[in-house]
């Protein structure tokens, strides 16, 4: 037992697992490739699908690295690191979650022959750290063209490449205008700051039915809310939109509120006091004459007759992030009381709110904006699987039109990118000293696995296509040659307008190759998680007494 201010200790004790030394980094460069092998197959346009069944009996289809890897259950700690890289390059970058995982599986191989023959990880490592550092280099200098992000078409050429390899590709013209108007509308620029933030103001509604050419980005918010009166208008046009964030509802005393009546009439005076407070917050509002309330909290029966019969509309039990999209797309303030509500807060920036019946589901549309900050995204599909792989495309092909307009400079595609790194870095190898020239040269080959695995995937023959690229590669001005990943066969990706955005590419390197770094300097992986077996023996010889103490000790994560 730890006292309170007692620092934790790792108690070695006899059912402590613990492995050190050469062992540990076999294994952990086994797991990563393990984690790789897994994902492997999920790059490229001929990518095959993964099927998922979760705990609860729900299932995901998608080739979606991240998606994979967010599903699967993992016990070995070092795939455990290799599946939060994934994360990470998704919660950065939102695309390259497959390659990221392929690369570090190779860099990782590509180690262990060292290993084997007795050179020390540090020495391994330091090589690997240069090597980056000048992977970073020479994409900037010699690989990456800028780009006009002004030109729609060029955008969506762009976009088209990133969809190219999911499932969305069938309709990748209507996907990628819809991602590129959702991304250019969200885009706020302050003192010559970009901020474009799909995550919060860019949201997908996913609605079953329909066919996915109805599917489109609307200049404004929808919410999936009826409104709360069967007499109030469905339909409003250039409506002045007030949000709120409290209760239209009469404020209970706290729980230990207690009332005593002594004579009758006491009982109708707090319902009068009630009628009161509610009629004085709705006049509060009504003296601004909006046409649509729309409220994070409740709103009560009596508030309802009262905005009824000053013709307004009401919305109640909006979501928070809802409201602060509906804010933003129509130039509204969410309020917090009724008495603090100014002219300057009530949004007019909304052309018109009407209230659709798809399916059985009532949905509120506020569109026609004058210049929305933020948009909704309808998605139609066949079901629900489909849709959610749909979103999970849509949101790495917004993220893709947002990199490019953070940082508007381009790489190409298909491997072409890795294969010029591997043969620049070949080069560079030559002018490394000593002992790093092994694992530096080693590294730079590493970098040929994405064009190799997109050959594999479309099922050309590797050994001779990726010969006839690497032998492209080596003459001088055929940096943008990489391989189709529908034939397999090797072509100019300016040919075929395959570009990737720089800060994707970077990101995969930096990622990929650092976790590797990572895994290479561990040296000893100390487990002190107990057997269940041994937990079982002992709960049957001392059942009661180990309960209580169970029940005392507080709980290990």
């Amino acid at each position: 037992m730890m006292g309170p201010g007692s620092a934790p200790m790792l108690v070695l004790s006899a059912n402590t697992k613990r492995e050190q030394g050469k062992k540990v980094q076999i294994g952990n460069i086994q797991a990563a490739k393990t984690v790789a092998d897994v994902i492997r197959t999920c790059l490229g346009p001929k990518a095959m699908f993964k099927m998922l069944m979760d705990p609860m009996g729900g299932i995901v289809m998608t080739n979606d690295g991240n998606a994979i890897l967010r599903e699967i259950q993992v016990q070995h700690p070092a795939a455990k690191s290799m599946i939060e890289i994934s994360r990470t390059q998704d919660e950065e970058v939102g695309d390259g979650t497959t390659s990221v995982i392929v690369l570090a599986g190779e860099t990782l191989a590509c180690a262990e022959q060292f290993l084997y023959q007795q050179m020390h990880p540090t020495v391994i490592i330091s090589a690997y750290r240069q090597a980056l550092e000048e992977a970073s280099k020479l994409l900037k200098e010699k690989c990456c063209i800028p780009v006009d992000i002004n030109n729609r078409d060029e955008m969506i050429k762009i976009i088209k490449s990133c969809i190219g390899t999911k499932f969305i590709s069938k309709w990748s013209d209507l996907a990628c205008n819809i991602a590129l108007d959702a991304v250019s509308t969200v885009k706020l620029e302050e003192n010559g700051h970009k901020e474009i933030d799909i995550k919060r103001y860019a949201r997908i509604e996913k609605i079953p039915g329909g066919s996915m050419e109805e599917s489109q980005v609307l200049r404004g918010v929808m919410i999936n809310k009826d409104v709360v009166h069967p007499r109030m208008k469905r339909r409003i046009e250039n409506p002045k939109i007030l949000l709120l964030d409290c209760n239209l509802e009469y404020k209970k005393g706290e729980s230990q509120t207690s009332l005593e009546f002594t004579k009758e009439t006491d009982f109708s005076r707090v319902l009068e006091l009630e009628e009161e407070y509610i009629k004085n917050i709705c006049e509060d509002i009504i003296k601004f004459k909006p046409d649509l309330l729309i409220t994070e909290k409740g709103i009560s029966d009596l508030a309802q007759h009262f905005l009824v019969k000053a013709n307004i509309t009401a919305i109640r039990r909006v979501r928070k992030s809802d409201n602060n999209r509906i804010a933003r797309a129509c130039g509204a303030t969410v309020v917090n009381r009724t008495d603090e509500i100014k002219q300057e807060d009530i949004g007019i920036g909304c052309g018109l709110f009407e209230i659709r019946k798809i399916g059985d589901e009532y949905y509120a549309y506020i569109e026609e904006c004058k210049s929305p900050k933020a948009c909704t995204i309808v998605l139609r599909g066949a079901s629900k699987d489909v849709l959610n792989e749909v979103e999970r495309n849509f949101q790495d092909a917004m993220n893709v039109a947002r990199n490019v307009m953070i940082e508007p400079y381009l790489v190409p595609g298909g491997g072409a990118g890795e294969m010029e790194i591997a043969k620049l870095l070949e080069e560079k190898a030559k002018s490394v000293q000593g002992i790093h020239q092994w694992p530096f040269r080693a590294l730079a080959r590493a970098f040929e696995v994405i064009p190799r695995t997109l050959i594999q995937n479309c099922g050309a023959n590797v050994i001779r296509t990726l010969t006839a690229l690497r032998a492209k590669h080596a003459q001088d001005g055929n940096v943008s040659w990489g391989v189709d990943g529908h034939t397999g066969e090797i072509i100019d990706m300016k040919q075929l307008g395959i570009w990737e955005p720089l800060s994707v590419k970077l990101q995969t390197y930096k990622t990929a190759i650092e976790t590797a770094i990572l895994l290479l300097r561990i040296d000893d992986i100390v487990s002190g998680a107990k057997k269940a077996s041994s937990l079982n023996e002992k709960s049957d010889t001392n059942g009661q007494s180990n309960k209580k103490e169970e029940e005392a000790a507080p709980k290990e994560e």
